[in-house]
């Protein structure tokens, strides 16, 4: 009895540790020579490490291998891999580092999958008109690298160090996110392959304008398509002026309750906060230990300000205040380089943090976002649902624009346990809905959430957008399977 409900779990909940076949079977010889013919023989590789490698991301989403990864090395390469694939009836998979975590890069139908790190260029830097041009290889922190000494940045920052063109892909979001938007406010033109290996801008060739009323908003559409509309082979980005001063802050709260109304009301009050991060105490005390850190155990806030130095004055002053209304204290400020980088390591590293809290168990995590008023009623219930369910977890995030994330850590041979996390993650995607928010602020929908976006928009809004796919991709060959 027990195997036979383990195999009925694996159905619903699969780890990427099981690794499964596509459904296509293997290529020709002759196609994979074709392949060759266009990007080179040491550029394939149909080695099944390889290929299981290619098969997952950081979800728990089971490993499901392309038949071939190939590694092409530009835009005319990626094109004429696209109109060959797509000219047998082959699935094709963008990858960019594999950081995503709703099993976006799975390929449930076998084919070919296209890993763009190879292509890793910065093609453009306009400083005086604040954007620069990548290529899919370049990331986050290697960009910023680039920008060091020219006064500008590039603030999304989700946690790990993904691809930009990724980024773009899955319209990531971040810590910064509540000053300087999410992918979607600081994508200004994407260079995307079609399936059918047609090249389009969707702005215009070389255009990296700020605004404009011409005809439909292609950029946005193709910006958290989850590579279900093309491959995105360069993305012109928003860039913005380096903060003159920067200063962190941590502050505990009695509870969460009073750390998300004090969130609230810093918003309300206009104080122009960069960075409001929430962490509750089973997070502060993974932190501590993880990240060798000296925290009160209670939930907290990180909090960090950019500005002139008077400025910044005037924002600290009046954001310790409000915390101070709501009860916080073990107020400390971080002003020295060093420790805010440390402060925010922590932060980005509050998975793992979390996953070290039972050792040999796996990770799951979900993520809801909604209007900031209703963000203390759902981070209150999602931790009382959390402890009712018995499930060990925590919860962090970016509540400065109502988005946060639940980190669950998970014993696969437990059937049971498998089935109270995916029961806990739906109500808690529904509760989101039904509070007028989304199921998912910035990990997408991917595989785990496709009937949740079903409920979200609506049959007509499901409809449209399978007609928008049907549309540019007709035969479903784009990183099948993924959000629709």
């Amino acid at each position: 009895m027990a195997s036979l409900l383990r195999a009925a779990t694996w159905g619903l909940f699969l780890w990427r540790g099981y690794c499964s076949r596509g459904t296509k079977g293997e290529l020709s010889k002759g196609f994979v020579e074709a392949l060759k013919a266009v990007v080179g023989s040491p550029h394939v590789s149909t080695a099944a490490v390889v290929r299981e490698h290619h098969g997952h991301d950081e979800s728990v989403h089971r490993c499901q291998p392309p038949d071939a990864v190939v590694w092409p090395q530009n835009v005319e390469q990626v094109s004429r891999l696209a109109a060959l694939c797509y000219s047998q009836g082959v699935p094709i998979i963008p990858f960019g580092t594999g950081t995503g975590l709703e099993g976006g890069v799975c390929a449930v139908q076998g084919g070919v999958c296209v890993n763009l790190t190879h292509m890793d260029r910065i093609l453009e830097l306009n400083p005086e008109d604040f954007s620069v041009v990548v290529e899919p290889g370049v990331t986050r922190k290697a960009l910023n690298t680039h920008l060091r000494d020219s006064g500008l940045w590039f603030p999304v920052d989700p946690g790990a160090d993904a691809s930009l063109c990724g980024m773009a892909a899955t319209g990531a979001s971040g810590t910064n996110a509540v000053r300087y938007g999410t992918m979607r406010d600081n994508v200004l033109n994407l260079e995307v392959v079609l399936p059918d290996g047609r090249l389009l801008h969707t702005a215009g060739p070389g255009r990296h304008f700020r605004k404009s009323a011409a005809g439909y908003n292609l950029t946005g559409l193709f910006v958290g398509s989850e590579g279900t509309l093309g491959l995105i082979t360069a993305t012109t980005l928003r860039l913005h002026p380096a903060p003159e001063a920067t200063v962190a802050a941590t502050c505990a709260f009695p509870s969460v309750q009073a750390a998300v109304d004090s969130t609230v009301h810093i918003l309300q009050a206009a104080v122009p906060v960069a960075r409001i991060e929430f962490l509750d105490e089973i997070t502060i005390d993974a932190c501590n230990r993880y990240s060798k850190l000296n925290c009160s155990v209670a939930p907290t806030l990180f909090l960090e300000f950019h500005g002139s130095e008077k400025a910044l004055e005037e924002q600290l002053q009046r954001a310790e205040e409000i915390t101070q209304h709501h009860g916080a204290s073990h107020f400390s400020w971080a002003k020295d380089a060093e420790e805010r980088s440390r402060l925010w390591q922590a932060r980005h590293n509050a998975w793992y943090a979390v996953l070290a809290l039972r050792p040999g168990c796996k990770g799951y995590s979900t993520d809801v976002c909604v209007p900031i008023s209703r963000l203390p009623e759902i981070l209150v219930q999602a931790k009382e649902d959390l402890n009712a369910s018995g499930l060990t977890g925590a919860t962090a995030g970016h509540v400065g624009d109502g988005n946060f994330h639940c980190m669950l850590s998970v014993d696969p041979e437990d059937p049971e346990e498998l089935r109270r996390v995916k029961a806990f993650a739906e109500r808690l995607s529904r509760r989101a809905l039904a509070l007028h928010g989304t199921c998912t602020g910035e990990h997408g929908i991917g595989l785990g959430k496709r009937q949740l976006l079903q409920e979200e928009v609506g049959a007509v809004g499901v409809q449209t957008m399978r007609q928008l796919k049907a549309m540019l991709d007709p035969q479903g060959l784009m990183n099948p399977g993924k959000v629709l």
